[in-house]
């Protein structure tokens, strides 16, 4: 164990609060039995712990009462590990864009194939499937920012991504008046133009879901670009698809929003 105990020394001087199996095996030449029985003891003297198997991170002593650091410290050195692209988005992308109403709890990430959401220490992480497709269009340098912290950048989706993601997965980013609160707070730094083009890879319903809400937050300017999404619509969507009317005739009595072919089934309350 000291030989593992030598080595977290070694990467937390140089910065590195994280590392994989193979990295420590070649570094310490032990043999994967060995190298397990000494991470186990260190992971029970809180030194060390394992978001995925085969990856590590180093406890420093600030991190052992939340139980593991903050995951934007070590998701980019994980998704690499895993070998899969990603952004920061939905709830943690609105807080850091500067929607003071999200207190984030859960740190969700969009990524281009399914993986389980996982609790590590008090750290909630929610991963989002993005068709291949989709994401390979969307994830792209100009339309993503950078989350800093003391061990380097993360990935984060842009404003205009945000906006579009919290828009299609509502579901996950506190519901209909969740998100029209985090387009009342962002949709003023949404540049037009880049609003309309990244919407070409979202669904058609999702795209006029984000037009009503910025036009009933007020900002004209963004909704407008999006408005050829609703003239090409070609049936009504609900707003909030979730929400089944008890009978049909209940259905009849939503108000229906034309411009956005929207079913208004759900009352959008915002705090001004």
């Amino acid at each position: 164990m000291a030989f593992l105990d030598h080595y977290l020394d070694e990467q937390l001087s140089h910065g590195r609060a994280y590392f994989s199996r193979e990295e420590a095996l070649e570094a310490l030449g032990l043999s994967s039995a060995a190298f397990i029985a000494a991470a186990s003891r260190l992971a029970k003297k809180h030194r060390l712990v394992s978001p995925r198997r085969g990856f590590y991170l180093i406890l420093r002593p600030e991190d052992r009462v939340a139980g593991a650091p903050d995951p934007v410290r070590w998701i980019d050195p994980l998704m690499k590990y895993l070998g899969l692209d990603y952004r920061i988005s939905l709830l943690r992308a609105a807080a850091f864009h500067g929607s003071s109403h999200q207190a984030a709890m859960v740190f969700q990430v969009i990524i281009p194939r399914q993986l389980r959401a996982f609790d590590i220490g008090r750290h909630r992480l929610q991963f989002i499937y993005q068709a291949p497709a989709a994401f390979a269009k969307t994830n792209l340098p100009d339309w993503l920012s950078q989350m800093k912290s003391e061990s380097g950048f993360a990935k984060v989706a842009g404003v205009e991504l945000t906006l579009l993601d919290c828009a299609r997965y509502f579901h996950k980013a506190t519901g209909i008046n969740g998100v029209a609160q985090i387009v009342q707070d962002l949709g003023a730094k949404a540049e037009p133009r880049k609003l309309a083009k990244a919407a070409m890879a979202y669904e058609n319903s999702a795209v006029r879901r984000l037009g009503y809400l910025l036009d009933r937050t007020g900002h004209a300017r963004q909704a407008k670009v999006l408005e050829p999404f609703a003239r090409k619509a070609k049936s009504m969507k609900s707003l909030d698809p979730s929400i089944k009317p008890l009978t049909e005739s209940l259905a009849e009595l939503y108000e229906k929003d034309a411009k956005w072919m929207l079913v208004i089934n759900e009352p959008v309350e915002i705090d001004f």
